[in-house]
Parts: structure tokens; C-alpha cells; sequence
């Protein structure tokens, strides 16, 4: 069985990307085929067989990458994947459109159907920070790459998603069922301190849709210490705004991470995700997370257990919730013990086990006798 992985594109570190950290472990002789590689951002994948499209070729490609969006279909396309019996694809936007043999399988694990194309689309062309004459054009290119995108989904044979949110997605937008494989969490790189707790924490790529906004006006108005971690492009807009209350950390190296978690009261999850890695992580460390009640925080968020919901997304929900925040009423290693279903042994055993079998019956001729070499 010759494997492949199939990535989006290696620009920026996120939860996508730690899961292709993962699948690499589990197949470490399959190439990972991506639409373009930034070394310098993206350490940690040294030393593996990353092959890129054409795009990597086009000027300016690793800063202003959302100029090409319009090719990234063909591009993918463009992978000559002939060689290998088995796709993965690891997507959230175009890697799921690859051309395979017709007697090759292809596996899809879903972060979530495009977001851009189906359930972001309003915001995204609102948000987007572009000239007004691309922002104009921008939605007759999007409704073109929603035909292809649809069109995509029907070349993989078997979908997994990241959560139940995602699989009722993937459901709506791409008519197709699906397995939910949790992401995998590194729950042994965090640990339980049994120092108190000193602050709030909240942190991940500064992106307008996470809505630290509001968290960072919640704790303007309440004076309680909070720290934040991360960059994108909303961090020189909140650091105008905040008070010597609230700390900004930039970027906090992996290896700071755990001590950074350990030692907070609660950490702060005030978005919408399709499953959310950060907040199982601080759960990982024994800390409780107060979530918006919406998307995967409320399969990996028990009230009252690891942690409490807010119902909307305002600044007075956030400031209530963390005014009345009480870390001594939760067990932390009751918390830890939860996190530690997301394992990341947990997540390589299944995903192995669902590829195996589903290579297995694909071999498999109607009179019982294999017809795959090995």
C-alpha cells in the first residue's frame, strides 16, 4: 500500500497543520503534495518529502497567496498522484479535489467544507482586505470555485470529520456521510500545576472571526489580568485598545506553551470552531475553558466539568462569565483525565484502523480473492 498526503497549502501553523504533523508520523515514507511551502514560517517539517504545485514558482505567492485563489483549483489537479494506492487528504479547502486512479482510494479528513465558499462567505468578502475592484469581481470568482468545490467532493471515497459540526456540514454542502475522527491533541506535552491560578488566558491566530475583540473589551471594563497570546492581522488593531491589565505575548514557542496553560484560571474560547485544539489543550493542562455554546466546543466542553458556556458573543456575556468565575470549583484532574479521549494515540489508532480497512475492502473482488499487489 503506497501512501500520499495532500495538504492545502504550509504558509501558517495551525490546527490543520498539526494534523499533518501527525499523519506524517503514522506514514512516514508518503510525500506530502501542498500548493506551496513557506520553510521559514513553518518549522518542523524538516527533512520530510513536502512536493509542491506550480504555484510555488509565482511571484509574491507565500505573502499575497489569496491573489491566486482562482488557479489553486487546477493546481491541485496538477499532482500526479499515479503512483500511490491510497490518498489522504488532509483539507479545508482545495486538497480534497485530487485526480486518482480510479482503482485508488482516497480518504478525506475534513476540517470543514470550505468556509469561504459555503458557511463564511458574506464575511469573508466583508473582512477581506483587498482593493475595491478585486472585493467587487470577488464574488463571481467564489461562485465559480463553489461548482468546482461541490464537484471535488465527489472524487473522495471516504469523508471523516473533525466533529459532529463538521460532519452535519459536510451533510449539507456536500450531500455525503462521514466519519468524526476527533484531531489529535498532544495531551502528554501538558501537565497539571498545583500552583494557584493568576489570570485569564486567551490566544490563537488574531483573526476577526475568534472575536477577541470582545474579550479584549470585556476585560478593559472588569481590570482582570489577562494574557494573550498569538499574531494575525487584527493584533495592531487590539493592542490600541487595550488596558495595563491585559499582556500581549506574540508568539509563544511550543515549548513555553504548557506552562502557559497550567498556570491560568480559565482560558477563554469566545468563537465558533469546527472543533477547537486550543481549548482541549488548556483542558489538557487541568484547566476549565469558558466557550461560546456553539460548533466543537460543545462536544469537547462539559458544563460544570471542564468548563462553562457563554450564549452570545458580546462583551457583557464575557465580562459576566469570567466576573463570576469560581477555577476552585473545578476538578483539575477530572479535567485532565477528559482531555485525554482527544489523545493523540487515540486519533493514530483510528484513522490507521479506518484506512487499513477501507484499503482492505477496496482490495477485495466479489469472489473473496484480494486484487491489490500488497
Amino acid at each position: 500500500m503506497k501512501v500520499a498526503l495532500v495538504h492545502d497549502h504550509l504558509v501558517q501553523d495551525g490546527g490543520a497543520e498539526k494534523v499533518l504533523r501527525v499523519l506524517q508520523d503514522i506514514w512516514p515514507q508518503a510525500p506530502t503534495f501542498t500548493l506551496f511551502y513557506d520553510r521559514r514560517a513553518m518549522p518542523g517539517f524538516e527533512g520530510r518529502d513536502i512536493r509542491t504545485s506550480f504555484l510555488q514558482r509565482m511571484p509574491g505567492i507565500l505573502k499575497k497567496y489569496q491573489w491566486y485563489i482562482s488557479l489553486m483549483p487546477a493546481a491541485t489537479e496538477s499532482y500526479d498522484l499515479r503512483e500511490f494506492d491510497v490518498v489522504i487528504s488532509n483539507a479545508s479547502a482545495f486538497s480534497k479535489g485530487v485526480l486518482t486512479r480510479p482503482d485508488a482510494l482516497h480518504v478525506c479528513y475534513c476540517h470543514t467544507p470550505t468556509r469561504y465558499l459555503w458557511s463564511d462567505t458574506h464575511s469573508y468578502v466583508q473582512e477581506l482586505r483587498v482593493p475595491r475592484f478585486v472585493k467587487a469581481a470577488l464574488p463571481t470568482v467564489l461562485s465559480r470555485l463553489r461548482l468546482w468545490d461541490r464537484a471535488a467532493a465527489e472524487r473522495v471515497d471516504h469523508f471523516i470529520a473533525n466533529s459532529e459540526t463538521v460532519r452535519r456540514r459536510i451533510r449539507k454542502y456536500y450531500h455525503r456521510d462521514s466519519e468524526v475522527i476527533h484531531p489529535p491533541v498532544d495531551v502528554d506535552d501538558f501537565f497539571v500545576s498545583p500552583k494557584p491560578p493568576s489570570y485569564f488566558l486567551i490566544g490563537g491566530r488574531l483573526v476577526a472571526y475568534k472575536r477577541f475583540d470582545i474579550v479584549v473589551e470585556a476585560f478593559n471594563r472588569t481590570g482582570l489580568p489577562l494574557k494573550i497570546f498569538g499574531t494575525g492581522p487584527i493584533q495592531d488593531e487590539l493592542r490600541r485598545q487595550v488596558k495595563p491589565n491585559i499582556q500581549f505575548l506574540g508568539r509563544v514557542a511550543d515549548k513555553d506553551m504548557p506552562d502557559l496553560f497550567a498556570h491560568c484560571q480559565a482560558f477563554l474560547y469566545p468563537q465558533e470552531e469546527d472543533f477547537g485544539l486550543t481549548a482541549v489543550e488548556a483542558m489538557a493542562a487541568g484547566r476549565p475553558v469558558i466557550a461560546y455554546r456553539r460548533g466543537g466546543a460543545t462536544e469537547t466542553v462539559v458544563e460544570g466539568v471542564t468548563g462553562t458556556f457563554i450564549e452570545d458573543q458580546t462583551w457583557e456575556e464575557v465580562a459576566h462569565a469570567t466576573l463570576h468565575f469560581d477555577s476552585a470549583r473545578y476538578d483539575s484532574a477530572r479535567i485532565r483525565a477528559h482531555a485525554e479521549k482527544f489523545g493523540t494515540h487515540v486519533f493514530q489508532e483510528r484513522l490507521r484502523r479506518l484506512v487499513e480497512d477501507a484499503w482492505s475492502a477496496r482490495c477485495r473482488a466479489e469472489d473473496g480473492v484480494s486484487v491489490c499487489a500488497s
